[in-house]
């Protein structure tokens, strides 16, 4: 990390993740005819091995400029979203996610890359609502911090301008 960003709030991850995606994912198998043997495994123990590993893989923080992800168990994937590119925060909640206590926080940003939807899922964050408050609260802060710095940069300009409009004034009265 560069000395420029520092860690604002780390995200903790409610345990019930591991439910869910034991859940989830056992929905899946069952609703699938080829997935029903693969079912009997799943349950025996390597659905709760492999959701037990995915929630201890889970990090996210909100940095002074950034929010950083990483997720997975077999394939990792890490993220770092600036927060002047998010464009919107959205809760989502259904039967399941509400019956573990959960919520998931979809994170889309501006130019998205990803055809489908958001950006970011960020499963379970414990007060989810106080993590999204924050991150909008200092991307409100880095985006008035920018519009100081282009109120600024604008006023130079304009000094520019009227200083070169002065030394003009002054050769012409000089040469004449």
């Amino acid at each position: 990390m560069t000395d420029e960003t520092s860690v604002i709030k780390k995200a903790e991850f409610n345990p019930k993740i591991k439910s869910y995606i034991l859940y989830v994912v056992s929905f899946f198998l069952l609703i699938s005819i080829l997935g029903i043997p693969i079912l009997i495994v799943w349950l025996l123990g390597l659905g709760q091995h492999i959701s037990r590993r995915f929630y201890d893989n889970l990090e996210c923080q909100l940095t002074t400029r950034n929010l950083e992800f990483k997720k997975g168990v077999l394939f990792k994937v890490e993220k770092t979203i600036p927060l002047e590119n998010i464009q919107d925060l959205t809760f989502i909640e259904n039967p399941l996610l509400k019956y573990l206590d959960l919520r998931i926080l979809k994170i889309e940003t501006a130019g998205q890359s990803n055809p489908k939807g958001s950006d970011m899922k960020l499963i379970g964050i414990i007060d989810s609502a106080n993590f999204k408050s924050q991150v909008l609260k200092q991307r409100e802060a880095i985006q008035s911090h920018s519009k100081e710095n282009m109120q600024a940069a604008s006023s130079n300009e304009k000094t520019n301008i009227l200083l070169e409009e002065i030394r003009d004034l002054l050769r012409d009265i000089k040469h004449k």
